[in-house]
């Protein structure tokens, strides 16, 4: 079968929009009858860059229509599967979409660009609510052909490959723009995707200038890696014959009989050496929709407070966030206690930070609160983030043996390096109230958000925040108003409130707005505040 992709010039001037459209409709007119699979680029329903949002949706308003007429004639004239990007309106707003058109002109399929550049989200404000949710790869089936795809951004996650890869899939249709990278850098990832998926990838983008080495790039790669056709940064057509049933199977190991490779590689696979990933995997902090419930110390009516009882309660329960306290013990190990002595939630006596953890392990962290949680051992930074991280936002509240001492640059540098070791850091936030430890914490991990807490100056805490650049402040009665929430809010500072059990209670503190209320009892404060309407700060 033959199959073209098609690559129309593409500008910087927004003038110049009409023009630029008018020439990508002369190029679906040079298609013809011989071709059996037409790919078009990512957003042909914008041909020049917007640069605003207005420029954006005056686009789409005036050219989705037009364009999606111009595919459907084409696919009818040419008796071609074809298929264009552009924008749908969906029930949550505008979504990045590649249509799929069978030979007739009809819309058959949609694929929605699954990871959305930081621009699309906070300028352009496409809809996003549907890429924090598990999904299989988008697969459509048209003639007994299995097609994948990939827009633009989507194609630098290589982790995606292998889900696509165990689609049995004959085409990845990769509808783009990457106007930044190299030929070079566009040949290698668009072969490094053929090979991994046993897949022909035809991809589909615009010439930024025909002199360019920068963009453009539209090919059609075989599942060798071979690149079959390669249009550069020249304006036009890019057909290639082939057998899309074609695969490339390789010794899968010496002496093993031939398999595609991302069969061999599945056989060795191991997920846990990755990132977190799938169903499970809670959104990360700056996307989390406000307003939260923080389970403190976790859901403590389910399990001894900071254990893993309690806290992976709370998860279960759906709390999008839990909160715990981390102290240094004497050898350096970071466990999650609230109190300095260990009296109140052991069998031990002294001080948490004078101890060793093989003296911390000697001692029963959960006969206290009932016979059947007996023996149950401190508990470890690492062992919480090892279970449950990334499944919540974390509220780290950073434990010092006085309020006003630095910490351990030492004890920092741990958790910070616990963090890292399961990849973290986008779920979670320090909390201190000693101005010495913000600023350690500040140098330390800039990237980490930090929470101001009361310390000795409860009154002053948002003032203290503006001038730490916390990007919290954890306010607890009955050391606020709502005048001090306005003023966090007025400089982007999100208001944490210690705390509340009551629904009741909880109800005012939203309405005096509260975005994340700590709670010892998740299941009566959740359903109050779940049941507020959702907002965004990023």
């Amino acid at each position: 079968m033959k199959v073209c992709v098609i690559q129309p010039p593409y500008s910087t001037d927004y003038t110049q929009i009409d023009a630029y459209f008018e020439k990508e409709l002369a190029l679906l007119a040079e298609c013809d009858d011989s071709m059996d699979i037409i790919v078009l680029p990512e957003a042909s329903d914008v041909p020049c860059l917007a640069g605003c949002p207005e420029n954006h949706y005056a686009a789409i308003r005036r050219f989705h229509a037009p364009l999606m007429e111009a595919a459907a004639e084409t696919a009818r004239r040419c008796q071609a599967i074809l298929f264009v990007c552009g924008y749908s309106e969906e029930e949550g707003g505008f979504r990045n979409t590649t249509f799929a058109l069978n030979r007739q002109g009809e819309v058959v399929g949609k694929y929605f660009k699954q990871h959305l550049t930081p621009g699309e989200v906070t300028e352009t404000r496409l809809d996003s609510e549907y890429t924090f949710e598990p999904a299989p790869p988008t697969v459509l089936e048209i003639e007994g052909l299995r097609f994948a795809f990939l827009t633009c951004y989507d194609f630098y996650f290589y982790e995606a490959f292998a889900a696509i890869a165990r689609q049995n899939v004959d085409f990845v249709i990769g509808c783009s723009h990457q106007r930044s990278d190299t030929h070079r850098a566009l040949e290698i990832m668009s072969q490094f995707l053929a090979y991994n998926t046993n897949a022909y990838v035809l991809r589909a983008s615009v010439s930024m200038d025909e002199a360019s080495d920068i963009g453009g790039a539209s090919m059609i790669v075989a599942p060798t890696g071979e690149i079959l056709a390669h249009l550069y940064s020249r304006v036009g057509l890019a057909t290639a014959e082939l057998d899309p049933k074609h695969k490339y199977y390789k010794p899968a190991g010496f002496g093993n009989p031939p398999a595609a490779h991302y069969e061999y590689i599945e056989k060795g696979r191991r997920p846990w050496k990755y990132r977190p990933a799938g169903p499970s995997i809670a959104r990360f902090d700056a996307c989390m929709p406000y307003p939260r419930v923080c389970a403190h110390r976790g859901a403590s009516a389910a399990g001894p407070e900071n254990s893993l009882a309690s806290l992976g309660a709370a998860v279960a329960m759906g709390a999008q966030e839990i909160e715990f306290d981390v102290w240094p013990t004497k050898d350096g190990e970071v466990v999650v206690l609230h109190d300095p002595t260990l009296e109140r939630v052991s069998n031990g006596e002294g001080l948490v930070y004078e101890k060793t953890y093989e003296e911390l392990l000697s001692l029963d962290f959960g006969g206290y609160y009932s016979e059947g949680f007996a023996g149950l051992s401190v508990l470890r930074l690492e062992e919480l983030l090892k279970k449950l991280g990334c499944h919540a936002v974390m509220n780290i509240h950073v434990r010092t043996p006085n309020n006003t001492d630095a910490a351990s640059e030492d004890f920092l540098k741990k958790i910070l390096a616990l963090i890292d070791k399961y990849d973290c850091r986008r779920h979670v936030y320090f909390m201190s109230g000693n101005d010495t430890v913000q600023a350690q914490l500040a140098r330390l991990a800039p990237d980490v958000p930090r929470c101001c807490g009361g310390g000795d100056a409860p009154w002053e805490i948002v003032s203290r925040a503006i001038a730490l650049g916390c990007k919290r402040v954890q306010l607890y009665a009955p050391y606020f108003n709502r005048e001090m929430i306005e003023k966090a809010h007025e400089n982007g500072i999100i208001c944490n409130v210690f705390y509340t059990d009551s629904p009741e209670e909880a109800e005012k503190l939203l309405d005096m707005g509260i975005d994340v209320i700590l709670t010892n009892n998740f299941c009566a404060v959740s359903p109050t505040v779940q049941k507020r309407e959702k907002y965004v700060t990023y």
